[in-house]
């Protein structure tokens, strides 16, 4: 049945000639009752096959097939052949018609000849013996199915108008939200960049001093040159690792940087963090667990970004009475973070995904910060309500 479907939605034309043959066949039968001696047979013969090819051409040209239906009935009117099978191609063209999407012209022509077609055969050929009310009533019954044909291709018609419509707004919205998310990506990516360049800036600097510390006492005390040699040692590894991690990232539009440099936040600051937070009536659980040490300074202000975001959100989208909770778990190989309250959950998460305001792209932006440090990034609706974020920062960039 399926290949069958298939082959005729594939060849619409083969299948209305199926059906035109057919009903030239079948109206064959009543061009046999035609007279043989009168002058209506040949005329006969002549209108059932063009009104066969009406049906097998009325998706090709349908507009041509319309006024050629429109001529063989006037010439059915003017030799005086009455109305027979063949003619049911009037009703399949008022229908094609109605459906297609072409000038509209030819769309009314089809509903007025379809509602006068019945009428005028009444006129033209007057039941005998049959009251004027009933030959009334016969005529209105009789000018339904021309109706109903136009109507119903009509209303196809819309439909499929309605579908496209649907389908263009449906890829248009799809474009805008890639363009969207496309915009939010470039721009986390380009302050991921500022900051990154800040925090090699810093390492850097500290390289210069600790070199030019290393030369001023390098013949009068060398055990202090070396402990400068060394931590321009490791200071050198760790601005590495953070330009390892900025390759890639272009950075438009970046506005011209003014004043002096400001340290980047890192871990130790998001007890403050949380502390505003609590000021600006948001209550926060903060724990820390494992022993706190240094850590690259990308993972520490990834990490403090991402609480940042999340405490952010959960302030403006977890709803009333909102509590949070901030965890930090210092690992052997890495730093974990996990960011919950008891919010609106499934609600909040169209806002940090960027959704519902059309403004936030906070979901991204964490990915694209975790991303660049090499660590994973879980964040959906917590169980028994509200939203939860969890991050895991390798101590080590992924290679």
């Amino acid at each position: 049945m399926q290949r069958l479907y298939d082959f005729l939605r594939r060849h619409p034309t083969g299948v209305d000639s199926f059906w035109a043959v057919m009903l030239s066949g079948f109206s064959a039968l009543w061009v046999g009752t035609v007279p043989a001696d009168g002058p209506h047979r040949g005329v006969a013969v002549v209108i059932v096959l063009l009104l066969g090819l009406v049906v097998a051409l009325r998706r090709r040209v349908p507009e041509v097939m319309l006024l050629l239906a429109v001529a063989l009935g006037c010439a059915q009117l003017v030799v005086g052949l009455q109305p027979n099978p063949a003619d049911f191609a009037m009703l399949v063209i008022i229908y094609t018609v109605a459906a297609h999407d072409g000038p509209r012209w030819a769309s009314r022509l089809a509903l007025v000849g379809g509602a006068c077609a019945a009428t005028i055969s009444q006129l033209r050929w007057p039941l005998e013996r049959v009251s004027t009310p009933g030959q009334v009533f016969f005529t209105i019954v009789m000018s339904v199915p021309f109706v109903l044909a136009w109507v119903l291709g009509d209303s196809m018609r819309t439909r499929r108008a309605y579908l496209a419509q649907l389908e263009e707004r449906t890829d248009r919205l799809e474009r805008e939200r890639e363009a969207q998310a496309k915009v939010a990506v470039a721009a986390e990516r380009a302050r991921i960049a500022r900051e990154l360049h800040d925090v090699v800036a810093h390492n850097v600097s500290v390289m210069v001093v600790q070199a030019d510390g290393a030369a001023y006492v390098l013949d009068g005390s060398p055990e202090q040159a070396r402990q400068a040699l060394e931590t321009i040692s490791s200071t050198g590894r760790q601005a590495l690792a953070e330009m390892r991690r900025l390759l890639g990232i272009l950075r438009t539009g970046e506005p011209e940087e003014a004043g002096e440099y400001v340290p980047q936040p890192d871990v130790r600051q998001i007890e403050d963090l949380v502390e505003q937070v609590r000021t600006a009536g948001l209550p926060v659980e903060f724990t820390v667990e494992g022993t706190p040490r240094p850590l690259p300074s990308g993972v520490e202000l990834t990490a403090y970004r991402i609480v940042q975001e999340a405490l952010t959100n959960t302030r403006k989208h977890g709803g009333p009475d909102v509590g949070a909770k901030v965890r930090l778990t210092y690992f052997d190989d890495g730093l974990g973070l996990l960011v919950e309250d008891d919010g609106r959950g499934a609600a909040q998460e169209m806002y940090v995904d960027g959704g519902a305001d059309g403004r936030g792209h906070g979901l991204i932006g964490m990915r694209e910060r975790v991303g660049m440090v090499g660590g994973t990034l879980d964040a959906g609706p917590r169980p028994g309500g509200g939203f939860r974020i969890s991050a895991l920062l390798p101590l080590q960039p992924a290679r």
